[in-house]
């Protein structure tokens, strides 16, 4: 299955508690840390949800 690179580039002080949380799902913690997950609807739903705050890449 293709695999995505969530970099987080936008902070999240002042955003909704929900954002807040589904970086913390994501596994983003700090501005400019990269994760990988698996190219599935559920993370594409959340990072639908934070298309203002990650940058997403496909690989």
């Amino acid at each position: 299955m293709a695999k995505v690179r969530i970099t987080q580039v936008k902070s999240k002080i002042g955003q909704p508690e929900s954002q807040k949380r589904i970086l913390a799902a994501l596994g983003l913690r700090k501005m400019h840390q990269t994760v990988e997950h698996e190219d599935t609807p559920p993370i594409m739903g959340m990072v639908n949800k934070l298309k203002h705050l990650v940058k997403v890449e496909k690989l």
